[in-house]
């Protein structure tokens, strides 16, 4: 059995027009959120094997605060262009190429991304119905496999969501 945690980035800025989407930073409220969600995750006692982030500011900046929390080297990210802006199809893809090891790692994997792909995935990988994940929000699943590429619809289960102003 496999754990992964889907986390949408923290909440972003638009105060510059003229800056590109790839590159908009965290808001003070993002930058709030983040620490808040990474210390929830740690209370769940949840220690990743594998981190993988989009490359975009506001994700990896979301990302490395909880790699801060969970004690996560910042220089084991995979950062992985691919999620950036990824349909379902495209998620699935990336989680499928994780490298199982002989001693059984990589069982918690975590994953940074956006909307609207990450809420469609999460909904095809659980058989669920949630309308969507907010900014810094966090999906727990377990998934019935052995190894990342045996990855499918249908194949987890919700443990958990949580929110920001889910309190």
């Amino acid at each position: 059995m496999k754990q992964l945690i889907i986390v949408r980035h923290a909440k972003s800025s638009w105060d510059n027009p003229l800056l590109a989407d790839f590159d908009r930073p965290l808001n003070p409220r993002g930058e709030k959120d983040a620490p808040r969600m990474s210390k929830r995750i740690k209370d769940r006692r949840v220690f990743p094997d594998l981190i993988i982030s989009s490359p975009a500011n506001r994700a990896i900046s979301t990302c490395k605060e909880f790699c801060h929390a969970l004690g996560y080297p910042i220089d084991r990210i995979l950062s992985e262009k691919k999620l950036y802006h990824a349909s379902e199809d495209q998620i699935l893809s990336v989680l499928k190429t994780v490298r199982d090891h002989p001693n059984d790692k990589e069982e918690v994997v975590i994953i940074f991304g956006h909307n609207p792909g990450l809420t469609e995935f999460t909904n095809s990988l659980l058989n669920e119905d949630i309308d969507n994940i907010p900014t810094c929000g966090v999906v727990g699943t377990l998934l019935s496999i052995q190894s990342w590429k045996e990855l499918k619809w249908g194949c987890g289960k919700l443990e958990f969501f949580d929110y920001p102003k889910k309190d």
